[in-house]
């Protein structure tokens, strides 16, 4: 009964226990859908090996958009649905989760940093509904792609994602920094990448990261469709998108695959943090972010680590529905770590370093740098008192981590380094 009361907040509403940036921030949130259309798109999975070519077609794409927003009295705030792939021969589970945005609310004068997420393989744009509300109610336009991904259960379609996905985010990216810029709500010089799992490989590559075209990721997608936007290929200039100044990759895919190769996130100048469990069982740890920090040298870059986490940290907890079968319930919770945690504590750290790099808060700049790098041996005197719900100033003797509460500083790990 707890989980089931838990699950029904609004996931972007973090819980007592959160550290200090987790919280809303002080605007109203409203949300819209948008339709795109990338024109004369390759379809990988139309690939004829007999004549070595794949047909064009218009790609459709739907971008769910936070913002910062002016609410009517009385508005209803917006109750998401949606549904994810069930254990085969199920079909797919329906849930919803409550939201704090109103549907078409008035946007907020200003024009604010833009910030593009993208999901996992197969997943929703409203199961990142914890990051995308919570940044619009901090001052971030925050546009979610739905992917249309083929069903995770289906890996004979897997090329579609290892193409499609940076190409997906470099269009978006580009057009929602011209076409909102032209409405005068967002300022395209100040754009941030968000992506988890799938995503996390598409942003790393959007972001800076060369593609090698030798590497099993690209021989994996049929036909040499992928080699173009790899590394030295004719159209890998379609894949750089200007304006970017801070990428955050949540258990970034690729590793196990050699993405970028040794080299190729070598290319990314922009600052980076990834998010990831040292027991990630789905994309690995060691050949994944942990490999990733240390082959990004030319870029400021944090890792922050859930130690005993797997996968699962890019989602927010459990909706009702998801809870009836463990194969549902396993898209959203971590078997560790308390899924309301993680969200607290990515909420906390990615609003720190969105809004030192991406807004130039030189005042956050203590939540990220200069800490203890494993949380657990932060230590709190008795006699540098604070009442029991203070955060941690991170001064004078207290060293666990600034933002953070007595107690709930634990089992993390942040590394940090600066270009070479």
């Amino acid at each position: 009964m707890a989980a089931g009361a838990l699950a029904r907040e609004a996931p972007s509403r973090p819980g007592v226990d959160a550290p200090e940036l987790a919280h809303l921030g002080s605007f109203q949130v409203g949300v819209r859908t948008l339709a795109l259309v990338d024109a004369a798109q390759v379809d990988v999975l139309a690939f004829d090996p007999a004549t070595g070519a794949a047909p064009k077609r218009d790609r459709e794409l739907t971008v769910d958009l936070w913002y910062p927003a002016v609410v009517a009295a009385g508005a209803s705030p917006e109750t998401y649905s949606g549904s994810l792939t069930a254990e085969p021969p199920a079909p797919p589970t329906r849930f919803t989760i409550p939201g704090i945005a109103v549907r078409d609310a008035t946007p907020a004068a200003g024009r604010f940093p833009l910030v593009v997420v993208s999901h996992g393989y197969d997943n929703e744009t409203i199961a990142m509904s914890w990051l995308t509300e919570n940044l619009a109610s901090k001052g971030y336009v925050v546009a979610a792609i739905r992917h249309r991904d083929p069903p995770i259960t289906d890996r004979s379609k897997f090329a579609e994602p290892l193409l499609r996905r940076p190409l997906d985010i470099a269009f978006v990216t580009s057009t929602l920094q011209r076409t909102l810029a032209d409405e005068g709500s967002v300022d395209p010089s100040r754009a941030a990448l968000i992506g988890y799992s799938m995503g996390g490989y598409g942003v790393l590559t959007v972001g800076g990261g060369e593609l090698d075209p030798a590497s099993p990721l690209a021989q994996f997608v049929p036909g040499g469709l992928l080699a173009p936007y790899a590394r030295g290929g004719a159209s890998s200039e379609v894949l750089r998108v200007t304006g970017i100044r801070a990428i955050v990759a949540i258990s970034p895919a690729g590793g196990s695959l050699q993405a970028w190769g040794t080299e190729g996130l070598r290319a990314i100048t922009a600052p980076l943090m990834l998010i990831a469990g040292d027991r990630d069982g789905t994309v690995d740890y060691g050949t994944g972010a942990r490999a990733f920090f240390d082959l990004a040298t030319r870029t400021q870059r944090y890792l922050l680590t859930f130690r005993g986490a797997g996968h699962r940290i890019g989602l927010g907890p459990a909706p009702d529905e998801m809870r009836h079968h463990l194969w549902d319930q396993d898209w959203f919770e971590d078997p560790v770590w308390r899924q309301d945690s993680v969200v607290a504590i990515n909420l906390h750290m990615i609003t720190a370093f969105l809004d030192r790099y991406v807004k130039g808060d030189t005042s956050r700049g203590p939540y990220l740098d200069g800490l203890i790098p494993r949380s657990s041996e932060g230590v709190w005197p008795t006699s540098a008192g604070g009442d029991y719900s203070a955060y941690s100033p991170g001064t004078d003797g207290i060293t666990v981590w600034k933002g953070f509460k007595r107690g709930h500083a634990e089992g993390l790990e942040l590394l940090h380094e600066s270009p070479d």
